[in-house]
């Protein structure tokens, strides 16, 4: 499993521009449907205190974002020398 996790559904329009962006720049992440998955659906709701909120973006270093922009997920790559 990569070291970046990606937990989002395939109606969802950050969730698809998140996954745009990880592609585009060549990084390398695990993608989990939260609709297929039940488990990673309620992982989602935990992390967000009750929400169901996604993209669900967690990294190698135990942080997550939820719902990040471009922006603020090309920092948070380059602060982990991904990008």
């Amino acid at each position: 499993m990569a070291a970046i996790i990606l937990y989002g559904a395939e109606w969802c329009g950050d969730c698809r521009r998140s996954k745009r962006f990880l592609n585009a720049n060549n990084v390398e992440y695990t993608y989990i449907d939260v609709e297929a998955d039940e488990s990673a659906s309620e992982k989602v709701i935990a992390i967000n205190g009750g929400q169901r909120s996604i993209p669900v973006i967690l990294f190698e270093d135990g942080t997550h974002m939820t719902e990040p922009s471009d922006n603020d997920l090309k920092a948070k790559l380059e602060s982990l020398s991904i990008l």
